[in-house]
């Protein structure tokens, strides 16, 4: 009977297994995962849900694992797997031999150079546990200091004021949000934000991060000193490569995959936050996404491949964040784009589209308060995924309907 292993236990790794049973495989699954709880949603985690006390949001609940034949085997860390014996090692020294292996171990925070490592006062958050010990921190009378002006680190300030703790914001670029979002929507969450009292600090560098007396201490390269309850570190994951490096598979940005996410060594797939890919309607330009959607996405289609059934990574990138009550969403990659359309939504909601030299829409940013953009973003999603050269004019003009402009 066929053995598919799945190293990671993210929502990457669980649809992945319950996508091998929905597409008829009925061989062994085995599902490892470094953490000791069973697979959860982590966007909750920097959002204002992560107030909340008590267990994650689960993927699944645990006895669909036990229904699907899925073997879970959570708490423990793959150390090392053999291409030639296609075996893999477990942290408790057991070994799993498989006929197809799929990569799914995600990325992991950049910590900060020089950072005392342990600290309960300099934190990063990846896990539930990681969001837990946050939690104790946000409330009123407490400080919290956010190192990046990105993502996680904005949703965080966002949640630590609505739950009343002191905020400030500290981001080495001259702007918020830098990669990848468009100035016009930065600078209105950055409005935002301070409207809310958080204190941010962009175009500053840091020039040591310590903990002294049961506090965090950020010294700023021009001498002052932020004295915080709790440090944030959010400036970026890095993608967990080390047991694929070890196996001696090609990594790039990532675990380097073909369009079927195959890796350099056959009968070895990975997808989601750990693997770079070629994306066709960006030319081929390989990538790697850190997002919800593209974690689940790829899951399901690592486990069609897995089968044999050569499907090729097709999809247009999604991104969204919530701050306060305004939600952000980004379909495509605006890289390349030499000018932009906006179209007012109303109720102070916009979209942006990017266009590239030759006309073609390759990006579309939206803000608004709730669901306001979530519709034309979707419809812009499927322009992109079109190829699409609309009228720049129209894409502007709030009284033309995008899906006219689809149907065209």
């Amino acid at each position: 009977m066929a053995h598919f292993v799945i190293l990671g236990a993210g929502e990457c790794g669980a649809r992945a297994a319950f996508a091998l049973r929905e597409k008829g495989f009925d061989g062994e699954i085995t599902l490892v995962g470094a953490e000791p709880l069973h697979p959860y949603e982590r966007p909750p985690l920097s959002k204002a849900g992560s107030a909340d006390a008590g267990d994650p949001k689960f993927i699944a609940a645990l006895e669909k694992y036990a229904e699907n034949g899925i073997r879970l085997r959570t708490g423990l860390e793959a150390k090392a797997f053999d291409t030639a014996s296609k075996s893999v090692t477990l942290s408790d020294g057991t070994t799993l031999f498989y006929d197809r292996l799929l990569l799914a171990t995600g990325a992991a925070a950049r910590s900060f150079p020089g950072a005392p490592e342990g600290s309960s006062h300099i934190r990063s958050l990846r896990t539930h546990h990681d969001a837990a010990a946050l939690r104790v921190a946000m409330k009123p009378g407490k400080h919290i200091a956010i190192i990046g002006g990105g993502f996680i680190g904005l949703e965080l300030a966002a949640t630590a004021r609505l739950l009343g703790a002191e905020v400030t914001v500290v981001e080495g670029l001259e702007r918020v949000l830098k990669r990848g979002v468009p100035e016009e929507i930065a600078d209105l969450l950055t409005e935002r934000h301070r409207a809310e009292g958080v204190d941010i600090r962009c175009g500053v560098s840091i020039a040591a991060l310590t903990e002294e007396g049961g506090k965090a201490l950020i010294r700023l390269s021009g001498g002052e000193v932020i004295e915080a309850d709790l440090a944030l570190v959010g400036i970026g994951a890095r993608p967990n490569v080390e047991i694929a490096e070890k196996a001696g598979l090609t990594i790039e940005n990532g675990i380097a995959v073909d369009t079927y996410l195959q890796t350099s060594a056959s009968d070895v797939f990975a997808a989601g936050d750990c693997c770079s890919f070629p994306l066709s309607i960006y030319g081929g330009r390989r990538v790697r996404l850190e997002s919800w959607r593209n974690a689940q996405e790829q899951g399901t289609l690592a486990a069609a491949n897995m089968l044999g059934l050569n499907e090729a990574v097709s999809s247009v990138p999604w991104f969204w964040s919530d701050q306060y009550d305004m939600t952000l969403q980004i379909a495509g990659l605006a890289e390349g784009a030499v000018t932009h359309q906006r179209r007012d939504l109303g109720a102070g909601a916009f979209i942006l589209f990017h266009l590239d030299a030759d006309g073609r829409l390759i990006a579309a940013s939206g803000i608004g308060p709730g669901n306001t953009v979530a519709r034309d973003i979707r419809l812009a999603e499927m322009l992109i995924a079109a190829r699409a050269h609309p009228d720049p004019a129209a894409l502007a003009a709030s009284n033309v309907k995008l899906k006219s402009l689809l149907a065209a």
